[in-house]
């Protein structure tokens, strides 16, 4: 996990690695310098992210359920 300016660069090695992640306002209020951050502007760019390096993003259920906790 990483806060700030560290996000992004955290989020693409997590992703590279085969690892998990998570994007959010609790860790990241900039978009870029001087652009205020969205939770949906996040969220889009890590996906973009995340398929660009060929890869396809978690559905809620498929997260919940990888992280052990039982469905909606």
């Amino acid at each position: 996990s990483a806060i700030g300016a560290a996000q992004l660069p955290a989020t693409t090695h997590a992703i590279l690695l085969g690892g998990h992640f998570r994007v959010g306002l609790e860790d990241n209020l900039s978009y870029a310098r001087g652009v205020p951050a969205t939770n949906l502007m996040l969220i889009e760019r890590a996906v973009r992210i995340v398929r660009e390096l060929g890869h396809e993003p978690a559905t809620p259920s498929e997260a919940r359920a990888m992280m052990g906790l039982r469905p909606l």
